[in-house]
């Protein structure tokens, strides 16, 4: 079957997308990031991972500094090859040395699932889900809509890649948008669409036009109408608090994810309402069109 035409990146204001249906189990709001490893250990998601193996492992480190801006921002990933797909995930700097490459490639996959470190076993339970589920069969049955990221420089390409998950966003003017993992071309396109950011970051200390940047995410999940977070948050642990606040809010809970896009799809239904997942190779490592997937849960914001 021909995969659908990639739509433009800017959708009309309050588009509706194809509401996201996976064929994994059906999922309880319980569920965290553990209990999605060990169903996918137990052959819960598709053929066990002890038959599959990680053929290649790569670690990559770069740094951007966008026109007009005065962030460099400095990325490290872990990416994990599992036949014709590849999993990601970021992680802090320090975390991981490229020896990882050396002492996991070839390696079993429910290995990596149990006893890689976590950034290591998100991209690899990110590789198994999308080999198992690739974003563009789910964009066949209807269930992702596929957004062309195109050519150009890296400004022109962050700016239709923040657009595109701002259009997940359904929102009155003036909320409170809680925005975990700053971006700041992110930053303007929630603005642009009438919200206020809220921005959360362990990095930054201010966005790029002043706005204070909190490290605190409980404050910023108790004041906001709806969260926009990053995929990171899967690296770094905190993803299963905000999915409970969020949860436990009855708000909107929006991923923007290069760090395991197929991790957190997982989670449509099960509190995350929305998500862009954007597969390798990531926006900012081809000058070239690109496509992200964008899901929504039935019923999501």
């Amino acid at each position: 079957m021909t995969p659908p035409s990639p739509t433009p990146v800017e959708p009309p204001s309050g588009s509706t997308l194809p509401a996201a249906v996976l064929s994994a189990p059906a999922l309880s709001s319980s569920l965290s990031v553990d209990r999605l490893i060990t169903a996918a250990l137990a052959g819960g998601h598709g053929p066990l991972p002890a038959g599959l193996t990680a053929t290649s492992v790569f670690w990559i480190h770069h740094g951007t500094r966008l026109a007009g801006g005065d962030t460099t921002y400095l990325n490290q990933y872990v990416l994990v090859r599992v036949g014709g797909t590849f999993g990601g995930c970021a992680f802090e700097a320090g975390e991981l040395t490229p020896a990882v490459c050396g002492d996991f490639s070839g390696t079993p996959l429910d290995v990596l699932l149990r006893e890689a470190p976590n950034p290591l076993r998100i991209a690899a339970l990110d590789a198994y889900l999308a080999h198992t589920r690739p974003h563009g069969v789910a964009a066949e049955h209807g269930d992702a809509e596929p957004v062309s990221l195109p050519s150009g420089t890296p400004e022109i390409r962050a700016r239709a890649r923040d657009a595109a998950i701002a259009g997940l966003l359904d929102i009155e003017r003036g909320a409170k948008v809680g925005l975990i993992g700053v971006v700041n071309p992110l930053v303007a396109a929630i603005r642009e669409r009438g919200g206020e950011p809220l921005p959360c970051d362990f990095n930054l200390r201010t966005t790029q036009w002043g706005d204070p940047v909190t490290d605190d995410m409980h404050e910023v999940l108790d004041r906001a109408d709806a969260v926009v977070a990053t995929g990171m948050t899967l690296s770094n642990g905190s993803f299963d608090t905000i999915l409970d606040r969020c949860r436990h809010r009855g708000i909107p809970l929006i991923v923007y994810a290069q760090s395991g896009g197929a991790v957190a799809r997982a989670f449509l239904g099960s509190g995350v309402t929305a998500l862009s997942a954007e597969p390798f190779p990531f926006s900012q490592f081809s000058a070239e069109e690109t496509v992200l997937y964008r899901y929504r849960a039935e019923g999501g914001a």
